[in-house]
């Protein structure tokens, strides 16, 4: 069933985060107006929506009151609660649906799904105690990492393992449920691709993104990516062909490896917009929040293309004060904070996408600023 969704109608989003206020906002510039359900009082979310419920995610009453005031519903992450996914599909629009949902919650759906669609993934074994542990380390050899199946995120919930005595620290993991070994692949770069497929079955993609993370922290995004056309070609393929082979409705973002040799192996999915992803903010036609919008409300998707190169840079806690403090003296800087209260360690508050016209000079700039010294 596909609808169209006209402005002055109400988008309900699950989730209050920082997602769902970039969505929020490109809404309520299209017309929609906004809903949102999350647990946290005046979210980053909730500061901008018409309707805030405040309520716990597996709370089925506050559902219902978001599916009474919502035309079409969204989330903005993956760590939703399925049950409640589950109701809000089969009682209301989301076009999105659940199945997106579990397998995005569970690394080995989703290494299932990926490897359906014909793309590649690294070699790797279900752990369920350790034995098991034992035997997939034999085969797969060192280095490899354990990561729970379910949960974890921003390197959370994972454990590297490059000799016999990693086994005995990394087996407690199983005690948070079972988990996936994983062979560590020699890479040259990681890169990502956001593929945007509307409800009349429209499908497009941004350019690719060169990602650095930073103890597991994405830190920063480099667009266009500094690789062949070829490659970049060949990943946008992948991931528009995995969007159609699960029949995702909305975003996605496919994060992949890219190694010495030119293959690309798809690493994790996000069924929503996503942290590399944010650079089309500012440098694209269209952004990927005002095209998951138009996505799930049956609007014609805008064009994706890149106008000028950029940098996006994530402001995590640590780098607020400096950020506060000399960017806003930078002209081709643009600067988006989350309306976030606490300024912790390690917390995304905000990123800021530098603008230039080439990425060799806009990289020299910011190390020049010392803001994010590595």
């Amino acid at each position: 069933m596909v609808k169209r969704i006209e402005p002055g109608q109400t988008i309900g989003i699950i989730g209050g985060g920082q997602l769902g206020r970039m969505m929020a906002i490109a809404a309520k510039q299209m017309g929609y107006k906004v809903a949102v359900m999350d647990p946290t009082p005046h979210s980053p979310t909730g500061q901008l929506a018409d309707i805030e419920i405040t309520a716990p995610y597996d709370d089925n009453q506050a559902a219902q009151t978001l599916l009474d005031e919502s035309d079409v519903i969204t989330y903005e992450f993956e760590s939703i609660d399925l049950g409640v996914c589950e109701y809000l599909v089969e009682n209301g629009y989301v076009p999105q649906g659940s199945e997106l949902i579990k397998i995005s919650q569970d690394r080995a759906f989703e290494k299932e799904a990926i490897t359906k669609s014909g793309a590649k993934v690294v070699p790797y074994e279900l752990i369920s105690s350790k034995d098991e542990l034992k035997k997939a380390v034999s085969k797969l050899g060192f280095p490899c990492v354990l990561k729970t199946r379910r949960g974890g995120y921003d390197g959370k919930g994972q454990h590297i393992l490059k000799h016999d005595e990693d086994i005995t620290d990394a087996v407690h993991l199983l005690d948070k449920g079972p988990c996936i070994l994983e062979q560590f692949l020699k890479f040259e770069k990681e890169i990502s691709v956001m593929v945007i497929r509307s409800v009349t079955g429209e499908v497009k993609s941004f350019p690719v993104s060169e990602n650095i993370h930073v103890e597991h922290i994405l830190l920063q995004s480099i667009v266009p990516a500094r690789i062949v056309p070829d490659l970049a070609e060949k990943a946008k393929q992948a991931a528009e062909k995995l969007a159609e082979s699960m029949d995702m409705i909305g975003t996605l973002g496919v994060e992949m490896f890219l190694t010495h040799d030119g293959e690309i192996y798809i690493n994790e999915v996000a069924p929503r917009p996503h942290n590399s992803g944010h650079y089309t903010l500012d440098a694209c036609a269209t952004s990927q929040f005002e095209q998951h919008i138009r996505a799930i409300t049956g609007m014609a998707l805008g064009d994706p293309k890149l106008n000028q190169p950029v940098v996006m840079m994530n402001v995590l806690g640590e780098h607020l004060p400096m950020v506060l403090e000399r960017i806003p003296k930078v002209s081709n800087a643009k600067l988006h904070l989350y309306g976030k209260a606490d300024a912790k360690p390690k917390r995304k508050m905000g990123h800021v996408n530098f603008i230039g016209e080439h990425t060799k000079g806009i990289l020299q700039q910011i190390r020049d600023l010392e803001i994010w010294r590595q």
